[in-house]
């Protein structure tokens, strides 16, 4: 389980009140990953969704680094969305990765209970599209 002081100061829960976060951190697990873990695999497994709390994730397509994310950032989300392996490796990047995890199916509950989550997911998923357009092009 996750303390909401964790969640607080992350950009993503920024418009949930102090009960509304207790509520979502009791939803939560933690993991710890090592440097080099891979969390997600390309083409095969993933069915959480990830926020990160500290240290750096890399995301890897065909071993290529794409990005790399940050505390308050996440992954998963797109694999659970559209019932499909991810499109890339998700690697802890730093001695360690810590992050909140919240299993699949509870996915679509926390959007629909959390309105401004799912804003805020949003938001992001076009920002990515935007800069994936800009890579390509």
């Amino acid at each position: 389980m996750i303390d909401a002081e964790s969640l607080a100061p992350l950009a993503l829960f920024a418009d949930l009140e102090p009960p509304q976060l207790h509520e979502l951190a009791m939803t939560l697990d933690e993991e710890r990953y090592p440097r080099d873990a891979r969390i997600l695999r390309q083409g095969m497994s993933g069915n959480a969704f990830h926020v990160i709390l500290s240290g750096e994730a890399s995301v890897r397509i065909d071993g290529s680094e794409r990005a790399r994310l940050v505390p308050g950032e996440f992954f998963g989300e797109v694999s659970i969305l559209l019932g499909e392996p991810p499109t890339a490796d998700v690697v802890a990047a730093t001695e360690e990765l810590r992050c909140a995890v919240l299993a699949g199916a509870d996915f679509r509950a926390l959007l629909l209970r959390h309105p401004s989550v799912l804003y805020r997911v949003l938001q992001t998923e076009a920002r990515r599209l935007r800069n994936a357009n800009r890579w390509q092009g």
